[in-house]
């Protein structure tokens, strides 16, 4: 991998990680339409840790928070009902499904789930889904002729069994194309959460499944084309353009629908599934020389 390789794809990387639109998916695409090798599922991962470190840094308030009352519920000296305290737990909880699940389909993702039609598949699929429960959102918050304005849950409301499916949200994101965010806020917003609470927490839930992914993918950065330096590389423009995005996320989601978003991969979707149709893209392509 070359030093311009590596910087367009730790770009790439900071500026869809938080968006709906998976950055897996993208960094395979962008490997594929450029005719570089495909970057790998260890890349991803390691690059990863540098818009999780964006995430640390922007939500350091809560983080802290969160992490000082989990630990003194523990030592007894803050009351475990704490919301702070029940968060650290619920964090806990939420990052079950992809921790079993991301061991037991190593292999697939690695391999199989990185082929260009699934991707196509998966893009098209869970925007029509983004959009649903987007729209069913807005319909909700703001009522309507015949319907009242109904409450929408915050992170306050959030208990066991919906920080249980939050998590098995996030685990359909292993497959590329899903996005960790965009699965994490549909199924957020179908169950009744604002936007804002969904992203919020669906960013929180994030940093243990990422950070442990990553440093467990450390051992594989340097074989095939990828190598340290890159890799590295990749990772900080990954962070300094992930704490942009955030930080404009944050702010887009408080007045803004996703409905941008939904379009855009249904839209890339369809086009790539016309060119793997038409045979001017592989969906292999890259993969042989990885």
């Amino acid at each position: 991998m070359s030093w311009l390789e590596s910087f367009i794809l730790g770009l790439v990387q900071g500026l869809t990680e938080f968006l709906p639109i998976s950055s897996s998916a993208h960094l395979r695409l962008t490997a594929a339409f450029a005719g570089w090798h495909d970057p790998g599922a260890a890349f991803t991962a390691i690059t990863q840790i540098g818009t999780e470190t964006a995430v640390l840094i922007y939500f350091r308030k809560d983080i802290a928070r969160i992490l000082s009352a989990w630990f003194g519920s523990l030592l007894g000296k803050v009351p475990r009902s704490d919301h702070d305290a029940q968060m650290g737990w619920l964090v806990i909880v939420g990052s079950i499904p992809i921790g079993v699940l991301g061991v037991t389909f190593k292999d697939q993702i690695e391999g199989p789930f990185r082929d260009l039609r699934l991707i196509a598949t998966t893009l098209i699929v869970m925007g029509i889904v983004l959009g649903i429960a987007d729209r069913l959102a807005a319909r909700v918050e703001t009522g309507g002729k015949h319907r009242a304005v109904r409450h929408r849950k915050g992170l306050k409301e959030l208990g066991v069994k919906d920080g249980l499916i939050f998590g098995l949200c996030q685990a359909m994101a292993l497959i590329p194309g899903v996005s960790r965010s965009g699965a994490t806020i549909s199924g957020g917003l179908l169950m009744g959460y604002t936007r804002e609470a969904a992203a919020r927490y669906s960013f929180l839930l994030a940093i243990p499944a990422v950070l442990a992914s990553g440093v467990f993918e450390l051992k594989d950065a340097g074989e095939g084309h990828v190598s340290w330096g890159p890799t590295i590389f990749a990772t900080v423009v990954a962070f300094v353009v992930g704490y942009a995005v955030i930080a404009w996320f944050m702010k887009f989601i408080t007045t803004k629908s996703f409905m941008p978003f939904v379009y855009y991969r249904i839209l890339l979707g369809i086009v790539l599934v016309v060119l793997v149709s038409m045979g001017v893209l592989s969906p292999h392509a890259g993969e042989s020389a990885g």
